[in-house]
């Protein structure tokens, strides 16, 4: 394979400028000096609890109001009509309480631009979406309906949302999709005076150094959207909430602890769909994503929720680089190795003389592709920052991991045989397999170790894929390993 005739491809944002790749759903936040680390602690100790203690007076006070304004409605009361009289009166104290919060915890809410009404704008699509403190939005649109999971309502909130008259998405629905985009094109054709519809159409929080795929649903009814961007201008970014970072308490509790916090709220001109928007949904979409692009300053992905999938199940299984999976999958095609699978070659070939501590230079030349910018970047994802030398069996099990992602976990496994097996003999010792489970199980030594017992029948020391197979489908809690769609850490007794 000729590695000089590769060529990069690349990543484009809205006006044609060539943009680094990124992964949108990692994010990475410490306190990385002692001074952050000393005014964190100072401020957790005076200034977090009277934020915490005021925060929750006013959301209770905003749900209690909330309750005063669902008094004696149903659920299906809710979806008939918009509520109007002295319950509709409500909306704007309730509003004024919600940002207080916000700036009860610190966090200045700003407003760009003017919110259009419905008759302008019967739907208002956000952009990016890239925490829980995004909600904020709600109080800023003046409790716009949301779109919320039926079953993320049996909670505390729950009544708060329900005053937005939200549209329900129901999980176990089969048919729950069309259901949520018909009731959306009910809303925004509807001649009675429901609030304005607001979506996230991207789906899921990124970490807002893009835009991914805008989820078609909300473009469906092909009426004018006014397209709503948010922004967090901070020194340090508390807030934002991914699929690989700090999790929910702790970001809320460095936010709290931030002496001022920032959030800019910008309303952009109404768009209004053409003829061929109108019949096409996802167009729609993408054309609206390259107008709060373009005025973000920041590039489009074509990332999906689907992405966010894959990833969450690669780091359910251990497997190397899951954070940086769909990465992995993009800089592989920028170096063509998408086209022939030139790692499954390898590892059919034999590895046997590979080193499995690769420099760049190593890795390049292993691979067949000049040393750019896409090869250093991918063999950075797996490198070992304290040695700085790339573990190579990482980089192909991701890869496999890519290429069969929808097939049977049982088919890694097997190539994570011949991965681990440095003898050639088709068999692995103890040590090796202990490596392959961590890597696609996500197994703990203890738990590779009996895994391992248990299907060395002959105490020989070492086992084969067959061995290894023979015995899995005789365990229940390994069914998975067999299956298309399954993944899940399991304990080996």
């Amino acid at each position: 394979m000729n590695g000089k005739k590769r060529c990069e491809k690349g990543t484009f944002s809205p006006d044609g400028m060539r943009a680094e790749i990124l992964n949108p759903f990692v994010h990475k936040l410490e306190l990385d000096n002692a001074y952050d680390k000393i005014r964190t602690a100072i401020f957790t100790v005076i200034l977090l609890p009277f934020r915490v203690i005021v925060i929750c007076y006013l959301i209770v006070t905003a749900w209690f109001l909330a309750c005063v304004g669902l008094y004696g409605l149903s659920e299906d009361d809710l979806r008939k009509k918009p509520m109007t009289g002295w319950r509709r009166s409500l909306k704007p104290i309730i509003c004024f309480i919600g940002k207080m919060s916000y700036l009860a915890g610190g966090m200045a809410i700003s407003i760009r631009g003017r919110q259009a009404s419905r008759r302008e704008a019967p739907i208002l699509v956000v952009a990016p979406h890239s925490s829980f403190l995004d909600s904020c939005i709600v109080y800023a649109t003046r409790m716009s309906s949301v779109i919320v999971r039926k079953e993320s309502m049996d909670n505390y909130v729950g009544k708060l949302i329900n005053y937005t008259q939200p549209v329900y998405v129901w999980r176990d629905d089969p048919n729950s999709r069309q259901n949520t985009i018909k009731e959306i094109i009910e809303r925004a054709t509807s001649k009675e005076d429901w609030p304005q519809v607001l979506i996230f159409p991207e789906g899921t929080c990124t970490n807002r150094s893009c835009l991914i795929t805008f989820k078609p649903g909300g473009f469906y009814p092909g009426v004018p959207v006014q397209p709503v961007t948010i922004r967090y201008p901070n020194a340090k970014d508390t807030v934002t909430w991914t699929w690989e970072g700090p999790g929910a308490l702790k970001l809320l509790w460095l936010t709290l602890t931030q002496v001022h916090s920032s959030c800019e709220i910008e309303f952009l001109p109404v768009y209004y769909p053409n003829e061929e928007e109108k019949r096409n949904p996802k167009l729609f979409a993408r054309n609206v994503r390259d107008v709060m692009a373009k005025a973000l300053g920041v590039p489009v992905l074509d990332y999906t929720y689907d992405d966010c999938r894959l990833i969450a199940k690669a780091k359910q299984l251990g497997i190397p680089g899951g954070a940086s999976i769909r990465e992995v999958a993009e800089l592989r095609g920028q170096l063509k190795l998408d086209i022939a699978n030139y790692e499954v070659d390898l590892i059919e070939t034999g590895l046997q003389g590979t080193p499995r501590w690769l420099t760049l230079e190593q890795f390049a030349l292993r691979m067949d592709v000049l040393i750019t910018v896409p090869c250093s970047r991918l063999y950075k994802i797996f490198v070992q920052q304290s040695i700085n030398l790339m573990y190579f069996p990482d980089y192909l099990l991701a890869t496999l991991f890519i290429l069969y992602q929808h097939e049977p976990l049982a088919l890694l496994i097997a190539y994570g045989f011949k991965i681990f097996d440095g003898s050639g003999t088709g068999r692995l010792d103890i040590t090796s397999f202990e490596e392959l489970a961590a890597r696609t199980l996500n197994l703990g030594p203890e738990d590779a170790h009996n895994l391992f017992r248990g299907a060395d029948v002959e105490k020989k020391e070492y086992i084969t894929y067959d061995e290894f197979v023979a015995y899995a489908t005789k365990k229940p809690e390994l069914s998975f390993v067999f299956a298309r769609d399954g993944s899940q850490k399991v304990k080996i007794q």
